[in-house]
């Protein structure tokens, strides 16, 4: 299989995991990462919870709740927003030989174009979870180990998947 779509399929497990999770358990603190063996999520939650959290969310994917796969705090809407606002502030900016003077009368003209980037790439980020970094269509993948580590006070569950 594509290694980039067998990341999108686990990276939507990893988000339904934390969506049932949070659902369950409000205030909980963690973040997860997706690779091509499985992923990885950081925080401080019992290994049977989140184990449990996994297992349900493989069934309800598999069932068609496909918008478990699309996670509020996932880093595509932070990366999609800052490139939205970073390119119309380096937009706004273009030019040659620009004081500084003449640049920070600009600044009023950066912010807003920045806070208006912003607020329109607010559906970009759950559109590029859904359309490119997430595949909700996660076939009969299942939990093949955990492993389970702590740094320092950092616990951290590792979910090795497969078919």
């Amino acid at each position: 299989m594509n290694p980039l779509l067998v990341v999108r399929k686990h990276h939507a497990i990893e988000h339904a995991s934390l969506n049932i999770l949070q659902s369950k358990f409000p205030g909980l603190r963690l973040a997860g990462y997706s690779d091509l063996t499985g992923f990885l999520v950081v925080g401080e939650v019992e290994t049977d919870k989140l184990l449990a959290a996994v297992n349900e969310a493989i069934t309800r994917l598999k069932a068609g709740e496909t918008g478990l796969a699309i996670h509020p705090n996932c880093g595509t809407n932070f990366a999609a927003a800052g490139l939205v606002a970073g390119s119309l502030a380096w937009l706004s900016m273009l030019g040659r030989n620009r004081s500084f003077k003449k640049q920070l009368d600009r600044w009023p003209v950066v912010v807003s174009l920045v806070t208006l980037g912003m607020i329109g790439a607010q559906p970009l980020g759950p559109y590029l979870q859904a359309n490119v970094t997430t595949d909700p269509n996660i076939g009969d993948i299942r939990v093949k180990e955990i492993i389970i580590s702590k740094h320092g006070t950092v616990k951290s569950h590792r979910f090795k998947l497969g078919y």
